[in-house]
């Protein structure tokens, strides 16, 4: 097992009370849960984070989208952004990265080419 932060190995650190193996890494000591089977669930985003990092949800804003191919498009750029430019501070990655999809942050110009 390799730790997500550094690319180092990582050893055994007990369970997780869900019953996944914890590991935890020699160099930087961060602790995290074995992998999942499911490449695409870093992708997933609560509905919370989804609101707060759109306001277009909210209705109380000039950017509120009255059309529903504007919406559209809209949801789909900041989900592009949010998985291949957007650097989590959990993982120190983005989840493109993490999945295995990107091997580096994408610019915003990148990601609109």
């Amino acid at each position: 097992m390799t730790c997500h932060c550094c690319r180092n190995t990582c050893k055994r650190f007990g369970k997780h009370r869900n019953g996944l193996q914890r590991y935890r890494c020699n160099q930087c000591s961060k602790t995290f849960t074995e992998e999942h089977e499911r490449p695409l669930d870093d992708m997933r985003l609560p509905l919370d984070s989804i609101r707060m990092g759109m306001r277009r949800m909210t209705r109380l804003t000039n950017a509120f989208s009255k059309k529903w191919e504007n919406l559209e498009a809209a949801y789909n750029l900041w989900f592009a952004y949010y998985n291949f430019c957007r650097i989590h501070k959990a993982l120190q990655l983005t989840p493109a990265m993490n999945s295995g999809l990107a091997g580096h942050p994408w610019s915003i110009a990148e990601l609109l080419s």
